[in-house]
């Protein structure tokens, strides 16, 4: 049965046509649209066209979903299903959480579809913890109940942000000038977050910069600059701010892993935990994460992995759709 299905966020709208199955579900047709070039997420569903014989459709969206609505978290989009459904024309129209749907994929991931930081020894039938930066920071839990996972979604980032070093207290200081005097992780560890990080590392005078990377970010995403100078050690200031927002990442991931209790693992989802792969690898994430005091012991047990594929969102969403249809 054809599906149509969407992973909406404040930068990207992926959306997708999807072949649904007892078997599994298969990708057919997707595209990627720029979410902010369409005025609803109506308008980019249409323009991305709605197939003939689609049965049912789902859209994740960044932001809490409460009776059939949502307020994007970093769009000017509030969204309603029904008013949905009628404006594209398919009845069974859904809007969950994106997190939500990344739960609902996660355990449809092959092995090729993760690196694990942190083998771990994991606890069969464990809660498993997501969290990931991309526009904003989401996280969601997996709880195992008699019928399988339950997914519980989050918006713990936008918890207040832990300082715990002078040059985090610094960073704190600097957001709440910035943005008033709630600083929540989102603010830090995230895409934009990583932008206000390298601002503050360089007009505070914590790393110099070079002319040339302010020249880059005028016609390249700001983020994707700092973030392939800070693997390349080509420039200070960005080397500074990737490690400062590792650091918060790992923190506020084993803070996570603690609020679940994950012994089933801890994964890290979106774009930005993608393209950082290579930083989260040296050392200083893991170091965060399980730097708990008396804990510690428990977190170095958590099995960790990053999630590589783009998809899990757009697999999450169309098992939702398929189990509505009564599918899977």
């Amino acid at each position: 049965m054809r599906l149509l299905v969407g992973d909406i966020g404040g930068t990207n709208a992926r959306l997708a046509t999807v072949e649904a199955t007892a078997a599994g579900i298969a990708i057919v047709r997707q595209e990627t649209l720029s979410s902010h070039q369409y005025p609803t997420l109506g308008a980019a569903v249409l323009a991305y066209g709605v197939e003939p014989g689609v049965a049912g459709a789902c859209f994740a969206i960044a932001g809490p979903v409460v009776q059939g609505e949502v307020r994007a978290s970093n769009l000017p989009w509030t969204i309603q299903d029904r008013a949905l459904a009628a404006e594209i024309g398919l009845a069974r129209t859904h809007l969950i959480n994106d997190f939500d749907a990344v739960g609902h994929g996660v355990t449809r991931l092959a092995p090729a579809d993760v690196v694990a930081l942190q083998d771990g020894v994991p606890v069969a039938d464990g809660t498993i913890a997501l969290i990931g930066p991309g526009t904003g920071l989401g996280q969601a839990m997996l709880i195992r109940g008699p019928a399988g996972y339950r997914v519980v979604a989050s918006e713990g980032g936008h918890a207040t942000l832990a300082a715990r070093t002078e040059t985090e207290w610094g960073l704190v200081r600097y957001l709440g000038e910035k943005y008033g005097s709630h600083v929540s992780y989102e603010r830090a560890v995230s895409g934009p977050g990583l932008v206000n990080i390298y601002h503050y590392v360089v007009e505070r005078g914590v790393a110099a910069t070079r002319a040339a990377v302010a020249a880059e970010m005028e016609t390249e995403t700001p983020a994707a600059v700092i973030t392939r100078h800070a693997i390349d050690g080509t420039d200070a200031a960005c080397v500074a701010a990737a490690d400062l927002f590792v650091a918060l990442f790992g923190s506020q991931a084993g803070n996570f892993a603690l609020t679940a209790l994950a012994t089933g693992g801890v994964y890290l989802a979106g774009g930005v935990s993608r393209r950082v792969l290579p930083l989260l690898q040296h050392g200083a994430f893991l170091r965060n994460f399980a730097d708990k005091g008396r804990f510690a012991t428990l977190l170095a047990a958590v099995p960790v992995y990053v999630i590589v594929t783009d998809n899990v969102g757009l697999l999450g969403a169309a098992a939702v759709a398929a189990t509505d249809l009564g599918i899977v």
